[in-house]
């Protein structure tokens, strides 16, 4: 896997850099980018991959938008939509009062043509009643003339509703295309730097992932302790998610980088049953990370009852890959350090005057020591492990127990030094 060969740099990098700092430290000199490199490097591989998830989230969005455009139009051609309502309420008025204008209308004439046929005595009050008519006319006609306006406001208020979602839906499918555009050139950019890199280097560092290891100051030979293995996404809110985290450690002494004695297992809430780490064995969250999260694996040590006393450490790194086959590794690795210590010897019972022979006022020479090995300072070296099958597709190379025993001696010849000085 791309990762593979990465992740084990990674492990000696963190095996050798803890005793490197520890005893030249004062060598290294700042390194920070001049105003001119910011200006000119290119956006790295976390930056274009974390472009990606933002041009995917708004293209997201603007289809979201897009739907509900859409949605909100074809609402408006519905009957029960509160604006069609109302324009059949105004229709129906203005039908309404039209056929009472007509009625009116009717009146007038059939007043009208009474006047007319009637004798001249009869008139004055036909007249009046012509009169009537012609008033009652205005007034439906009026009230026609009202309801006609509400009517044809209110098949206004649809057209205009329904136009302003027509350019709703427009802008929306606008902002879309507009989207998926950003969307292809971010996932295009992405694809060209990754090609631009050498295969097993598109796994990089990531700041953001961090690796910490805890546990007790002794174990005595003999029994098991635990440790505990934490990897954090330092990313914040809104970055990159971890897709699945994993890890590899190692035991070995501080002495002389070997594991002769020490054998450690690991678990996790996902994966609760201790399973024995190998050569090639990496465990794995099984889950995602997301920002300012962490996942925590237990490291259960096993010490021989045989093993030699002395400072011992517990070392690991940790990486992540995510489904689209994009990972990284953390910058450091981190370790434990812990003395290996005997248990205490049960105290051999003073002869009384009356047994055995020889002087019985001596007392006996020699004894036993609980006190852990010291040679100086402490300092840690680390070293890692690899994938298993059933895990994510993360593993280290062989040559890491190489460097683990460099970096044992770093701080073999930095206690020697310390020593004779």
């Amino acid at each position: 896997m791309k990762i593979r060969r990465i992740l084990a740099t990674a492990v000696a990098a963190a095996v050798t850099t803890p005793v490197v700092l520890l005893s030249a430290a004062p060598a290294f000199a700042d390194t920070k980018p001049t105003a001119a490199d910011q200006r000119t490097a290119k956006p790295t591989i976390e930056e274009l991959r974390l472009a990606v998830t933002k041009a995917q989230a708004a293209y997201d969005a603007a289809v979201i938008a897009d739907s509900d455009a859409q949605k909100a139009f074809e609402a408006l051609l519905k009957d029960d939509n509160p604006l069609m309502v109302k324009r059949a309420e105004a229709k129906a008025a203005a039908t309404a009062a039209a056929g009472e204008a007509a009625k009116a209308k009717k009146a007038v004439e059939e007043a009208q043509a009474k006047v007319d046929a009637a004798a001249e005595a009869d008139k004055p009050a036909l007249q009046l009643e012509l009169d009537k008519a012609k008033e009652a006319q205005k007034l439906a006609d009026k009230a026609a003339a009202d309801a006609q306006t509400a009517y044809e406001k209110a098949v206004k208020a649809v057209d205009d509703e329904r136009i302003a979602a027509s350019r709703k839906i427009a802008q929306a499918q606008k902002d879309k295309a507009a989207a998926l555009k950003t969307l292809d050139e971010a996932k295009a950019a992405l694809r060209a730097a990754l090609e631009e890199e050498p295969g097993e280097d598109e796994c990089l560092d990531d700041k953001n992932l961090a690796v910490t290891i805890t546990g007790p100051k002794k174990v005595t030979a003999g029994t098991s302790a635990v440790f505990n293995f934490r990897i954090t996404n330092k990313n914040k809110a809104g970055g990159l998610t971890f897709g699945e985290v994993g890890g590899s450690a190692d035991a070995y002494s501080v002495e002389n980088g070997k594991s002769d004695g020490l054998r450690l297992a690991w678990s996790s809430a996902n994966s609760p049953k201790w399973e024995t780490i190998g050569e090639d064995t990496l465990f794995s969250s099984l889950a995602a990370v997301k920002p300012g999260g962490s996942f925590d694996f237990k490291l259960k040590l096993t010490v021989d009852a045989k093993a030699k006393a002395g400072d011992a450490a517990v070392g690991g790194t940790g990486g992540y890959e995510n489904e689209d086959g994009s990972c990284g590794m953390s910058e450091d690795g981190a370790y434990a350090e812990f003395a290996i210590v005997k248990p205490a010897k049960p105290a051999k019972p003073t002869p009384s005057p009356t047994q055995g022979s020889g002087n019985g006022n001596t007392t006996q020479q020699g004894g036993s020591s609980t006190t852990p090995v010291n040679n100086g300072t402490t300092g840690g070296t680390l070293a890692a492990t690899g994938a298993g099958s059933s895990t994510m597709p993360i593993a280290l190379a062989g040559g890491a127990a190489v460097v683990l025993g460099a970096g044992a001696m770093v701080v073999v010849r930095r206690r020697k030094a310390g020593a004779d000085a």
